[in-house]
């Protein structure tokens, strides 16, 4: 787990050191074992190393091959490099580290751009082909690791975070669309835009190549989600354990580390279900007690602690608690918007910034986490209509009115009522594009209807089309960057093993029954857990994750937000005269949220909006 960075001069003029040294100091912050530069010609690649696999001076970067026609920067981890170097010495390979960074090397070497097909991992790099004059970069299939990039008329210019990338930037301009969209409330961001004009991203899944003779690159996807059919005509016993197994063996590879290992634990099913199955094996492998780190809420109503002591207690971990009190709140905000470099949604991404920052503290350099669980099992109640449609579809609709009793009985989420509600609300564009449009009336200006809201009522018809939609595009890719950006602030690298591509191929394709029976969501992973967990846990019927005490934190933060909103020159230029002010205090919390973070983002890194 590292930071890249990299620089092309598009006129043919020799990299400044000055210019890439700069770029990687701004992310020290993500590597402090080790720095490195390469400048030859009109080509810069840089790097900061976490050292998790093989710790010696071998691993360093810029990293070049044995033959001496490839140079890679890379952040990230390939968790089947054991296996990999096995295949890769059988074909003739020679290895003079431990590293993944050269198995990944060598892949390219051997397989070329189709390496990344090999690979298990999460990945953000960029290879210098000298034999091909080009330049290979590659983000992971889910895009858990970032890969930012600008393109002026003289440089092209690329890195794990935005802020190596301002200077190129003739202004700080924030990227009107965007913004407009996050503070309306319909989508998280895009896939391959940021807040900044000009700054974009490779989005998962996708690889970009840059051709140095005629300075031309491309896009091109390698990786997307399909069914597997095979796995729906499975018998839930036998999917359950084909489930099981694999969920074992991500946590598996997951554990390969030379520095210590642990996890995050909320309480709920899935970073309970990584805590119990980690600490099997890491206990079975002597290494002592597996650590945990929870994030305590100040409110009795959202806080998981007595269900994350009971997996502790069960497992013999060794925790760790953190409880963010407001004065904590407050005092890192400004630290938690310049590790995020853009609005977040949500004050949870602050309790998610403690965990991060006590497992530094404790020593724990790698940290599992649960995340992923809820898009592959059907863990959020937008699902449930999908799920009926699709009952009702191979067994027709006097069964499916059947389940929807039967599973309203266990579930009070998945009530007739609420089921219709949810249906009528995201499988109606116009419906949501209305409420949007009421609630955000103090703008100037409202974005055309959005196509992410088109996108949601054709997908939530079919259970894996919205699944799809969400782990590429809607959900997951926001996510990911919040963790991964609150991880690397503190040198931590978070590995999360429901996001393994072999789980979640498999989990997209299970049966309705594997995911959802009688009223109980998740249902494999619930079976495959039963007995190795308590009841309690296994069973829960409630989930809450590292939720923040948003309204206790509101209140007390009421007026700085409004202040801060209200003296916003963006919000300003972006608000129609006196309307904001007159409701401003009939908003949601959530809605004036979106504005005070956008308000400080503004602040904090200088950004204008024209």
């Amino acid at each position: 787990m590292c930071g890249i960075a990299g620089v092309i001069g598009l006129e043919g003029q020799p990299i400044a050191r000055d210019m890439l040294a700069g770029m990687v100091d701004r992310i020290a912050h993500r590597g402090p074992d080790g720095e490195g530069l390469l400048m030859e010609g009109n080509v810069g690649l840089g790097h900061r190393r976490l050292a998790i696999i093989d710790l010696t001076p071998d691993g360093h970067q810029p990293m070049t091959n044995r033959g001496g026609d490839h140079t890679v920067v890379y952040n990230g981890e390939i968790y089947n490099h054991v296996e990999l170097r096995l295949e890769l010495e059988r074909a003739g390979h020679v290895f003079t580290s431990r590293s993944d960074t050269e198995v990944l090397l060598t892949a390219y070497s051997q397989w070329g751009e189709d390496c990344v097909s090999h690979f298990n991992g999460m990945w953000s790099f960029a290879i210098l082909d000298r034999r091909r004059n080009r330049l290979f970069c590659s983000r992971d299939r889910f895009g858990k690791k970032p890969f930012y990039y600008v393109r002026t008329s003289g440089y092209f210019a690329f890195g794990s975070e935005i802020r190596q990338l301002l200077p190129f930037l003739p202004k700080r301009q924030a990227h009107r669309e965007t913004l407009l969209k996050f503070l309306v409330g319909a989508m998280a961001e895009p896939v391959d835009q940021t807040f900044y004009e000009g700054v974009r991203k490779l989005p998962g899944g996708y690889n970009l190549t840059l051709d140095l003779g005629s300075r031309q690159s491309t896009i091109s996807r390698y990786h997307e989600l399909r069914r597997d059919a095979s796995v729906a005509s499975l018998s839930l016993g036998d999917a359950v354990e084909r489930f099981s197994d694999l969920l074992t063996d991500a946590i598996r590879v997951r554990l390969r580390a030379d520095v210590p290992v642990g996890t995050c634990l909320s309480g709920g099913l899935d970073s309970s279900t990584v805590a119990t199955l980690a600490a099997g094996q890491y206990h079975a492998g002597a290494n002592g007690p597996f650590a945990a780190i929870t994030a305590a809420s100040e409110l009795a109503g959202n806080d998981e602690t007595e269900y994350a002591r009971q997996v502790v207690q069960h497992n013999q971990l060794h925790w760790h608690q953190v409880r963010p009190e407001y004065p904590d709140f407050a005092g890192s905000l400004d630290d938690v918007l310049r590790a995020q470099e853009e609005p977040f949604p949500s004050p949870s991404i602050v309790m998610q910034y403690f965990v991060m920052k006590t497992a530094r503290q404790h020593g724990l350099t790698v940290l599992l986490d649960g995340q992923g669980g809820d898009e592959t099992l059907l863990g959020y109640e937008r699902y449930f209509a999908a799920h009926y449609l699709a009952e009702a579809k191979t067994g027709g609709w006097p069964h499916t009115l059947y389940s929807v009793i039967r599973n309203s009985r266990n579930n009070a989420l998945m009530a007739p009522w609420r089921v219709m509600a949810y249906f009528a609300y995201f499988n109606s564009a116009r419906l949501r594009w209305g409420m949007y449009r009421h609630r955000s009336s103090y703008l100037r200006e409202l974005p055309d209807m959005l196509p992410g809201l088109k996108e949601y009522e054709v997908a939530g018809k079919n259970v894996f089309d919205l699944q799809k939609l969400e782990i590429e595009k809607t959900n997951l890719p926001a996510l990911l960057r919040y963790e991964d950006k609150n991880a690397m602030w503190h040198a931590i690298e978070t590995r999360l093993p429901f996001l393994d591509y072999r789980l979640v191929e498999f989990s997209l394709s299970l049966s309705g029954e594997a995911k959802i029976t009688d009223g109980w969501t998740k249902y494999a992973l619930r079976k495959a857990m039963a007995g190795r967990m308590p009841d309690s846990i296994v069973w829960r019927r409630n989930k809450m994750g590292f939720e923040a005490p948003t309204s206790k934190w509101f209140a007390q933060h009421r007026q700085i937000m409004r202040e801060s909103v209200l003296g916003s020159r963006v919000i300003d230029e972006l608000g129609r005269p006196g309307a904001l002010e007159r409701r401003y205090e009939n908003l949601d919390p959530l809605t004036q949220w979106r504005l005070y973070i956008v308000s400080a983002w503004a602040r904090t890194f200088d950004v204008v909006l024209d």
